[in-house]
């Protein structure tokens, strides 16, 4: 699409913070409102639409898109995505080891050992070790607790968590980046680490590294889709 406007701002409406574009409010694809919880999230979106050249491109609009998909899915079925998202506990990356080789089952250990001691701490909750990949179910007392922490996230925060544990497949991590014990980097190389092993090992491909930097870049915006919403 064209660009058919000069200027994007924020601005305050009933409800929270719309974004206009040359005063005129936008709306979501599914044309509700657009309306964000918070002043600093308004004023990043307005700023990606400014930063539009000639044409309009979503794909360099992630908090715009997260945004729309907060108001136009996440919110109308907000206990699908609880239950979506909780699902990871059950097979969280983080439980599942190699046994070989040794310098793995090492490197593992050392990086996603103080994760998890950090959620049981957090918690209250004990997780199994699974050594290789066949699918071994956490205790029900643990994904019931890990559960707990999305139901208390609203729609736009929800919305924030999906990149981040699909992308890592891991709710323990996004768990322990959204509350601070892990920063952007330390999280992202925990939940990428066997691809990054597989790497140091073989070397990398094209392909790989574009899949790698897409999924690098969407895990960077919602995080600061997240914090842009004060929570």
């Amino acid at each position: 699409m064209k660009r058919f406007y000069k200027r994007a701002a924020a601005a305050a409406v009933d409800g929270g913070w719309a974004v206009t574009l040359d005063g005129r409010p936008i709306r979501t694809p599914a044309k509700a409102p657009f309306v964000v919880p918070a002043e600093t999230l308004a004023t990043a979106i307005a700023e990606e639409w400014n930063a539009q050249g000639e044409e309009i491109k979503p794909g360099t609009m992630p908090l715009t898109g997260l945004a729309n998909a907060a108001i136009d899915r996440v919110a109308a079925e907000r206990p699908l995505f609880v239950d979506s998202l909780a699902r990871y506990a059950e097979s969280d990356a983080l439980t599942y080891r190699a046994e070989h080789p040794e310098d793995l089952v090492q490197r593992q250990a050392a990086i996603w050992n103080p994760i998890l001691d950090w959620a049981e701490r957090r918690f209250g909750v004990e997780f199994e070790l699974v050594p290789g990949v066949i699918h071994r179910p956490q205790p029900a007392a643990t994904v019931a607790r890990l559960r707990q922490p999305l139901e208390a996230l609203e729609p736009f925060a929800l919305t924030a968590m999906q990149p981040l544990v699909t992308i890592s497949g891991s709710l323990v991590l996004a768990l322990a980046l959204i509350e601070g014990a892990l920063d952007e980097e330390a999280a992202w190389r925990a939940g990428e680490h066997d691809e990054l092993y597989q790497i140091e090992k073989w070397g990398d491909d094209e392909l790989a590294a574009q899949s790698r930097a897409s999924r690098r870049d969407a895990f960077a915006a919602a995080l600061r889709f997240f914090k842009l919403l004060g929570a």
